[in-house]
């Protein structure tokens, strides 16, 4: 199974007038958002599920990859690793599944399925983990297939 996360790309800072849900993506965020988005395109197969955080900042970042997506409350800020890896049906889910998501809990999750010894993995807004769960000798293991930036692209 592969397993891509995606942390939404630069968003404003939480003012007095909106919530931390609706915060929208920046200029730069909107130009980190297509960037990753073009590359995610070409690599991602057509039958890869979608799934993303409600917050406004995650619903823009996945729009730019033009592909039909799904909301899940499970995946709102504050998540736990065990709600995004039940919701994406790890490890045994037969297609490639990307989730746009939140730190701290994709950072959480990584760490959890590359078994470091920090209980969280910094990841840079609007990157992408791509993991990869296989079996070897009776073993099941987490390979990590790449990790992108949108200024990289």
């Amino acid at each position: 199974m592969d397993l891509i996360l995606w942390r939404h790309a630069e968003a404003h800072e939480l003012d007095g007038g909106m919530s931390d849900l609706e915060r929208p993506l920046t200029r730069r965020g909107d130009k980190q958002a297509a960037r990753m988005a073009a590359w995610l395109d070409r690599q991602l197969p057509e039958g890869a599920r979608i799934l993303c955080s409600p917050a406004v900042r995650t619903e823009q970042t996945v729009r730019a990859l033009g592909r039909k997506y799904k909301v899940h409350e499970e995946l709102r800020p504050g998540a736990s690793p065990e709600q995004l890896l039940q919701l994406a049906g790890w490890p045994g889910a037969k297609a490639p599944v990307l989730i746009v998501g939140h730190q701290p809990t994709l950072g959480e999750t990584i760490s959890r399925l590359l078994r470091m010894a920090e209980p969280e993995c910094s990841v840079k807004k609007g990157a992408v983990w791509w993991l990869r769960n296989r079996e070897r000798e009776s073993q099941q293991q987490t390979v990590v297939v790449t990790v992108q930036t949108a200024e990289l692209l």
